[in-house]
């Protein structure tokens, strides 16, 4: 094995585990919904996308924060590096409290924007007004997470995340349906278990930051200056993942608006971009390795060893593809049972879980790319990308209700995002790495 594999296992391995239990917080919050009946799991569905939008839009605490400190890792100045990981936790809290307090004003009128029935927007609303509260120890959890991956430690939070999935599986099934004194809380239990978790997941995260920062000396007071020049950095990253945010919120809007009354397209919808989300934050362990390795390359100066690790990541990218396609491909006709037992969402759910598959090897690329480029600080190209695939990708799924019935809408919605969507993104990074403008070399 090369030993630039060995380094990217060393840190992929973990981060795998790690991504793998991250989207388990929906994972379970969806399999135990989804035994309270269609229209629940219908609801938490729509809940999801507003969660994770808000949430997603701020994944550059973590990148941002990843490749900022890990240039200076490898350019030898670990206190510098841990000031700026204290800087971003603070950005991380203002953040939070802010986006907090925007979702409780604008709740319903989010949901209704989906279109959907009475019953599904009252459990949306129902589960969306408790696990807005996590979103503060969501962001603190993902800038601490991003100091931590900076200094090439991939294995703290996985730990922290087994820790606190096991906690929300526990925590969900007692609020969930009761037990003892407490009583059945529904969806919004389950919003409610996870928010515990998150809380105690983010205090443990950041208990290890800042025993690190004590050791080096680095200063852990709010700094307005690093916290501004934090949030200036990270301008070109918000832009290039609310591009990408958008495109999931569009293809969620399609299929609310796909003649769906029922909500049996948007749980099938559901449950397959859990299960998408799912591998693919399992392929991203491997472009978590790229943003740590590829900072941490730049910043010792090292162009020859950047370029190798460059064309190694891609075929890993490839591999960790193709293994997750097969995967998916072979769970599709069993995994709908294990969410719902509505047979109709299991007939709507097998079509569009094979289309996923086959997109996995090119989404296997286009997250180690992102990677690199945002190892890089190549944050820039990544927005336009971003904008530029959109304005292909989101007129063709927004039109996809108006010319096919409620079935074939959300295959196509689903062949228009694993097809048009990833490979446009693919051919744009491919272009962008071979080029080799993104590779700056120094701590700065």
């Amino acid at each position: 094995m090369h030993t630039t594999d060995r380094e990217i296992l060393r840190l992929a391995i973990p981060a795998f585990f790690a991504l793998v239990a991250e989207p388990l917080f929906l994972l379970t919050d969806t399999a135990i919904v989804g035994r309270l009946g269609t229209s629940e799991l219908a609801g938490v569905g729509i809940a999801a996308v507003v969660m994770q939008t808000a949430v997603g839009l701020c994944i550059f605490l973590a990148y941002g924060t990843t490749a900022g400190v890990s240039r200076h890792l490898g350019a030898g100045d670990t206190r510098r590096a841990l000031t700026l990981g204290a800087d971003g936790i603070w950005l991380a809290v203002l953040i939070g409290a802010l986006t907090t307090g925007v979702l409780l004003l604008t709740l319903h009128p989010l949901i209704a924007a989906f279109g959907v029935g009475d019953a599904v927007a009252q459990h949306a609303s129902d589960y969306l007004s408790v696990a807005v509260l996590g979103v503060t120890p969501l962001l603190v959890m993902l800038a601490a997470t991003g100091v931590l991956r900076g200094l090439q430690d991939t294995r703290t939070p996985l730990w922290v995340a087994v820790g606190g999935n096991l906690v929300n599986v526990v925590l969900n099934l007692v609020l969930v349906f009761g037990f003892g004194p407490v009583p059945a809380l529904g969806v919004a239990g389950a919003a409610l278990g996870s928010v515990i978790a998150q809380v105690l997941s983010a205090l443990v995260l950041v208990a290890v930051v800042i025993r690190a920062a004590r050791a080096e000396g680095a200063a852990l007071t709010p700094d307005v200056a690093g916290i501004v020049s934090a949030g200036r950095a990270s301008v070109a990253l918000v832009v290039r993942t609310l591009a990408l945010r958008a495109a999931l919120v569009v293809g969620a809007w399609s299929v609310a608006h796909s003649g769906d009354t029922q909500g049996t397209a948007l749980a099938a919808h559901q449950i397959a971009f859990t299960v998408w989300t799912f591998m693919v934050f399992a392929l991203d362990a491997i472009a978590i390795a790229a943003q740590a390795l590829t900072g941490r390359s730049l910043g010792a100066g090292d162009r020859a060893g950047t370029e190798v690790l460059l064309q190694r990541l891609i075929r890993w990218g490839w591999g960790s593809g193709i293994v997750a396609g097969l995967l998916i491909a072979a769970g599709a006709p069993f995994l709908g049972p294990l969410f719902t037992p509505d047979p109709a969402v299991h007939d709507l759910l097998v079509p569009i879980l094979l289309i996923a598959a086959l997109g996995q090897p090119v989404a296997g690329v286009v997250f180690v790319l992102d990677g690199v480029l945002i190892g890089a600080g190549d944050g820039r190209f990544l927005a336009w990308a971003g904008i530029w695939t959109l304005a292909v990708y989101a007129p063709l799924v927004l039109a996809v209700p108006m010319v096919a019935d409620q079935s074939r809408s959300l295959v196509w919605i689903w062949v228009l995002f694993a097809a048009l969507f990833m490979g446009v993104r693919c051919i744009l990074l491919m272009a962008r790495a071979r080029r080799g403008r993104w590779i700056v070399l120094g701590a700065s």
